[in-house]
């Protein structure tokens, strides 16, 4: 064989319309989204953060730079470190509440019983309603001469109020988001399982694995990408909420359900204070990012690393 034969050919050159086709269009289709983004999402987050170091009442023109005022008065306010440590224990609260009854759910409708598909689709009906919604109705059950306090003195514990009593409203709106939540919680989890071969199960229930064992060394290890998810998603909402406690107690009494994002609604709409309202949601960024990053890198899977 000559060498000629065996000399690479040159590459050919692609026609100009080839590469406009494959080049030039793509970028042209993402300008109308990327001008989008950077109208919509980009500039009202930098002109945001300028805010947030500005006296701005959120009404007219006059606006004063005032550096981190806005941070130093956040830090020293009483409302505000109380808002903070009812956000962590709320969200830390309902993460380990909805998981957990999320994933007893899902052991439940994942076996063969004949209503599991009822059952999803029951258990799951509270979280398609809108949460505002959902804290008026249970707002209704919570009152002093409402379902809740009836079926109470019925009990024998007479004057129950729950979100009237500073010792017991934040555990009661912790119980409407756990409510309307859990049933979520539960399809990511019922995905998971799904996907747990059923070989796998009946291995080990051959080699004489009880139900907890089946649990604890097949299924637990199998569902850790849905518990990451599960985990993730639910911290990051428990640390934004807001309609719920405004349906139920709007953040009273006193400041016992007051979390961040109230208390920034309160400062910057009703107070007019735009800009140390701003100030407060840029922590409220920061901690979620650091919150959530922290978490993926804890739920990563070291097994590729």
């Amino acid at each position: 064989m000559s060498s000629e034969t065996l000399t690479a050919a040159p590459p050919v050159a692609l026609p100009q319309r080839r590469r406009r086709a494959l080049y030039g269009v793509p970028i042209w289709f993402a300008v109308p989204g990327l001008f989008f983004f950077l109208a919509i999402v980009a500039y009202p987050t930098v002109l945001g953060v300028y805010y947030a170091f500005t006296d701005w009442s959120g009404l007219g023109s006059a606006i004063n730079f005032i550096g981190l005022d806005n941070f130093v008065a956040l830090f020293s306010s009483a409302e505000t470190l109380a808002a903070l440590g009812n956000t962590v224990l709320m969200a830390a609260s309902i993460t380990i509440l909805q998981n957990v009854i999320g994933l007893a759910l899902a052991l439940g409708v994942s076996s063969r019983i004949k209503s599991r598909n009822i059952l999803r689709t029951l258990l799951f009906a509270p979280v398609v309603m809108t949460p505002i919604i959902v804290g008026y109705l249970w707002q209704f059950l919570y009152v002093p001469d409402g379902p809740v306090s009836t079926i109470a003195a019925a009990l024998g514990f007479s004057g129950v109020n729950v979100l009237g009593d500073p010792s017991t409203a934040l555990w009661g709106v912790v119980s409407v988001v756990v409510w309307q939540y859990s049933g979520y919680s539960m399809v990511i989890f019922v995905a998971g399982i799904q996907n747990i071969p059923e070989e796998v199960g009946e291995a080990a229930e051959l080699d004489g694995a009880g139900p907890f064992k089946r649990f604890a060394y097949v299924t637990w290890p199998l569902i850790r990408t849905a518990t990451g998810i599960n985990l993730t998603l639910s911290l990051i909402t428990s640390l934004k909420l807001f309609d719920q406690v405004i349906a139920t107690t709007q953040g009273g009494p006193g400041y016992a359900t007051q979390t961040l994002s109230t208390l920034l609604y309160n400062q910057a709409f009703l107070y007019n204070r735009y800009g140390y309202g701003i100030a407060l949601g840029l922590i409220v960024f920061i901690l979620i990012a650091v919150v959530a990053f922290a978490q993926m890198w804890l739920l990563r899977d070291r097994s590729e690393s």
